[in-house]
């Protein structure tokens, strides 16, 4: 009976564990880079995120639309077991093609989405997705962050500011990835500090509960710990007593 008795009183003193912040994924290679840099921290971001995730999930590089598409912009998401489906929505942005142009760039093929002066657009899926990824390029040389604000199923909000650099330069490769083990979620609109930014995506990555199958270990909180000892104390203290009686 200690086990389930620990686990209640462990549940009731930090709720915050079973409800979890998202795991983010960051990693920005800054310059006038015309390619994601091969073991960069871009990349290497990239990797540990998919690294937690089924070889299934499935990738949206927007080959598939002709240069100039404006939204909605119906996505697909292939995967094993089914595709994934969304539409991107937001008068701000619309799909590119070709070279580089002033630091925004396809991360692969040669089709990406940029989003113009700092405008925003909102992914709306039709199944509830728990982890979501993304190359970003030419992002926060106006001074502006970006953020990502999370519906959940049951409508509550999350909000990620993600961390990229600014400044004054073109430029910059990014990748932003988060893992969610408790919670699911059917839309995520995008938003930047700055009215000024023009910045591009491409190669988003999406996955559902069920295929977050390696997710990386999550340090206990401080408080965590202080409620560990403390309740260890107590069983001690516990055992101390009973050997005297």
């Amino acid at each position: 009976m200690r086990a389930p008795i620990f686990a209640a009183v462990l549940a009731l003193a930090l709720p915050g564990l079973a409800q979890a912040a998202p795991i983010t994924f960051f990693g920005e290679d800054m310059g006038l880079v015309t390619s994601v840099p091969a073991g960069g921290a871009a990349e290497t971001a990239r990797n540990n995120f998919v690294a937690a995730l089924d070889p299934g999930v499935g990738t949206e590089d927007f080959e598939g639309f002709a240069q100039g598409t404006l939204p909605p912009l119906p996505l697909v998401f292939p995967v094993t077991s089914g595709n994934v489906t969304a539409t991107l929505t937001g008068g701000s942005a619309r799909v590119e093609n070709g070279v580089p142009f002033a630091g925004r760039f396809a991360t692969s093929g040669s089709n990406w989405v940029e989003v113009d002066g700092g405008g925003g657009f909102n992914i709306a899926f039709t199944s509830a997705i728990s982890a979501f990824g993304f190359y970003g390029t030419d992002i926060g040389d106006f001074g502006g962050t970006l953020s990502l604000a999370l519906t959940a199923v049951g409508g509550a909000v999350t909000n990620l500011v993600i961390p990229n650099s600014t400044n004054a330069n073109d430029g910059g490769v990014l990748f932003f990835g988060f893992l969610d083990l408790t919670e699911s979620y059917t839309n995520i609109a995008f938003s930047n500090s700055s009215g000024a930014d023009f910045f591009g995506f491409d190669d988003m990555i999406v996955g559902d509960l069920a295929q977050i199958v390696n997710p990386p270990a999550v340090p206990l909180p401080a408080a965590g710990w202080m409620l560990l000892a403390g309740l260890g104390g107590m069983g001690l203290m516990r055992r101390k007593q009973k050997r005297q009686s």
